[in-house]
């Protein structure tokens, strides 16, 4: 599904016209579908797979993604990774838009692998980041993730539980392991597919390879809890940053961030109301009711189209 996102906004860019080849693993090679406005195949990775290419964009699984690194660099193609699969490789540059303001470390037009953050690993960087600009103490953070990170498989079998549930059916557990629909989950069953645990390493390294100094990654907690809804990740952060801090200035620092923040008017964002959106939104910052100094920042994400949108964004600035 993420491949699928990214196709669509490379076709809404600069690149329209470049030819676009679409590659997967054996298991769905030869599935007919569309890319430019015209029928194609996608194709297994073969030997020359690469050959020739100027970007290798990887939005697959972690394990295929990593089969695919080498060989891409080894044809000479920038690897735009979005899988995941190289946030822990040393020679992979960490990348989401606002990286080099928030950091003041400047990306290498040269570099060949970059790793772009997902919707959830964007969000809790930029914030620990900006934060420090606030005397960041301490950030703990929980994300709430929808089934589509499970791909198709995970969207059918929300859909079919929740269908069987209102019918006082057994649910079906296969991509899960578990109920998955009207449920909030730390963890899926032993059968699942998927791991929570693992995706939330991951998530947990991209924080890290941004921040770059372990004494301010050991102030921030991340957690990850599955949330029974098609798509758009949610957070809830609360972020100690110390006494005397203005929320006009606390919001400003977040805007500055890359956040959308919505108005006070205007409900809070929700995984909904981002459907589509390309950046991070934020309710307006508010105090804890009782700690001073502690702030809660709630906030949404739609976790499709904000990494494939940077993605492409990314290439646009290597072509320059």
């Amino acid at each position: 599904m993420l491949g699928n996102e990214v196709k669509t906004v490379l076709e809404e860019s600069r690149f329209a016209d470049w030819d676009l080849r679409l590659v997967d693993e054996e298991l769905v090679a030869g599935t007919l579908t569309e890319a430019g406005g015209e029928a194609t195949l996608i194709q297994k990775v073969e030997d020359d797979t690469f050959h020739g290419a100027r970007y290798a964009f990887l939005t697959g699984s972690v394990e295929f993604a990593k089969s695919c690194v080498e060989p891409a660099r080894q044809a000479g193609a920038t690897v735009i990774d979005l899988s995941q699969a190289s946030v822990a490789n040393p020679d992979a540059t960490p990348w989401f838009p606002k990286i080099e303001a928030l950091t003041g470390k400047t990306i290498g037009k040269d570099d060949k692998v970059f790793s772009v953050f997902s919707a959830g690993g964007t969000a809790m960087a930029s914030l620990a980041l900006a934060l420090r600009k606030a005397g960041l103490e301490k950030m703990t953070a929980v994300m709430f993730q929808p089934v589509s990170e499970a791909g198709r498989a995970g969207i059918e079998e929300l859909e079919t539980q929740t269908s069987q549930l209102l019918s006082f059916q057994s649910v079906g557990e296969h991509v899960f392991g578990t109920q998955a629909a009207f449920n909030l989950l730390p963890r899926f069953g032993s059968e699942s597919q998927e791991d929570l645990a693992g995706r939330l390493l991951r998530i947990r390294a991209e924080v890290s390879a941004a921040i770059g100094e372990a004494g301010e990654d050991g102030r921030i907690a991340l957690n990850l809890v599955h949330a029974p809804v098609f798509y758009g990740l949610t957070f809830n952060v609360c972020a100690d940053v110390g006494a005397g801090l203005d929320q006009a200035v606390l919001a400003e620092i977040c805007k500055q961030a890359g956040f959308t923040l919505a108005d006070t008017g205007e409900p809070a964002p929700s995984n909904v109301s981002v459907a589509g959106e390309s950046g991070p939104w934020l309710r307006v910052p508010e105090p804890d009711a009782v700690r001073e100094g502690a702030w809660w920042l709630w906030g949404a994400a739609d976790n499709l189209r904000l990494p494939a949108w940077n993605a492409v964004k990314l290439t646009e600035r290597l072509e320059g």
